[in-house]
C-alpha cells in the first residue's frame, strides 16, 4: 500500500504522538524519583542528541546529498522553538509532581487553539473554517476527558491551582515552539522534507543541549553528573525523543502546524491505553466518551483537509 506525499504527514504524527507517550512515561519516572524537572528536560536532549548527529550524516552519505542550505530566519525560528520547547517540557515536567495533573495536562492540550493564533501570527498561516471546527470538537473531547467520573466540565475555580497554571503557560509554550520549527523547517533550502525536518532537528537540539549545560552548571550543581547516572534509563527516553521529535519536525515541514498539533492529540488516548494495558488502570465511562468525541475531532480533521 502507498501512500502519497500529503498523507505522509498524518502517519508521521500519528508515530511521533506514539512516541511521545513513551517519553513521557519515561520522564515520569525519572522526574519523581531520580532528577529534577531541569534535569529531566535536559536529559532527553542530551541522550538524543548523538543519534540525531548519526542519522544527519547517514543520511547525507547514504543519499549522497550535501547539506542544504539554511535562510536567514532559520537561526531566529530555531531559537524561538528551542527556548520554548525547553520551557514548556520543564512545566510538564513540573506537572508530573502535581495532585491535580489531570487538569493541567488538559490546559496544556489548548496548545492546538494557541497553535493556530500563533502560526497566524508568525508565519500568517489560517486554517479552513471546517478545520477550525474539527480543532474546536477535539477541544471538547479532551474537557470531557480532563473531569473525574460524575464530574460536569472544568469549572473557573479549576484555573486557580499550580497544574493549571503550568498548563496553560506549557501549552503557550508549546504552540510557540511548534509554529516556530515549521519555520524553520521552511527555511531549509531543499524539497527533500525528511531532509529538512533532520537539518533543523539537529540544529535545534544541539542549541537545547548547549542552553541546558549551562543552565544546569550554574543553577543546579551536580544535576549534571545525576543526569549521567540515570543514563541507562534516560537512554530510551534519548531514543524516543529522537524518534518523537522527528516525526513531529517532518510533520510540520509537510503540514501547518494548527493541523499537525491537532491530530497529535491522539497522544491522550494512546496514554490511557497505556494506563490501562500497562497499569491495569480502569478507563471510566466518561473518559469513553471523551475519547469517543476526540477520535470524531482527529477523523473529521483528517477527512477535510
Amino acid at each position: 500500500m502507498t501512500f502519497a506525499l500529503p498523507d505522509l504527514w498524518i502517519l508521521v504524527t500519528l508515530a511521533a504522538a506514539a512516541f511521545q507517550t513513551v517519553r513521557f512515561m519515561l520522564q515520569k519516572h525519572l522526574s519523581t524519583d531520580t532528577l529534577s524537572a531541569g534535569g529531566a528536560t535536559f536529559a532527553r536532549f542530551l541522550y538524543s542528541l548523538p543519534f540525531i548527529m548519526v542519522l544527519l550524516l547517514a543520511y547525507l552519505g547514504l543519499g549522497d546529498v550535501s547539506l542544504p542550505q539554511v535562510g536567514a530566519g532559520f537561526w531566529g525560528f530555531g531559537l524561538l522553538g528551542a527556548v520554548s520547547q525547553i520551557l514548556a517540557t520543564v512545566c510538564v515536567v513540573l506537572l508530573f509532581k502535581q495532585r491535580n495533573f489531570a487538569v493541567g495536562i488538559t490546559f496544556k492540550k489548548t496548545e492546538v487553539i494557541q497553535t493556530v493564533l500563533v502560526g497566524w501570527l508568525l508565519l500568517g498561516e489560517g486554517v479552513s473554517a471546517l478545520g477550525f471546527a474539527a480543532i474546536a470538537l477535539g477541544i471538547l473531547g479532551l474537557l470531557i476527558l480532563s473531569g473525574a467520573e460524575g464530574a460536569k466540565g472544568i469549572k473557573l475555580s479549576d484555573l486557580r491551582n499550580r497544574a493549571a497554571g503550568l498548563g496553560i503557560v506549557s501549552g503557550v509554550l508549546f504552540a510557540f515552539s511548534a509554529v516556530s520549527y515549521r519555520g524553520a523547517t521552511m527555511a531549509v533550502s531543499t524539497e527533500d522534507a525528511v531532509l529538512r525536518a533532520v537539518v533543523t532537528l539537529a540544529a535545534v537540539v544541539t542549541m537545547q543541549t548547549a542552553l541546558m549545560l549551562v543552565w544546569l552548571r550554574l543553577r543546579e550543581p551536580g544535576e549534571i553528573g545525576a543526569v549521567w547516572s540515570a543514563r541507562r534509563v534516560a537512554l530510551w527516553i534519548g531514543l524516543t525523543s529522537m524518534g518523537g521529535s522527528l516525526c513531529w519536525f517532518i510533520a510540520f515541514a509537510l503540514q501547518n502546524a494548527a493541523y499537525v498539533k491537532a491530530l497529535g492529540q491522539v497522544e491522550l488516548i494512546l496514554s490511557l491505553l497505556a494506563s490501562t494495558l500497562f497499569f491495569r488502570e480502569r478507563i471510566t465511562g466518561r473518559e469513553l466518551v471523551g475519547m469517543g468525541v476526540l477520535l470524531g475531532s482527529i477523523l473529521m480533521l483528517v477527512l477535510v483537509i
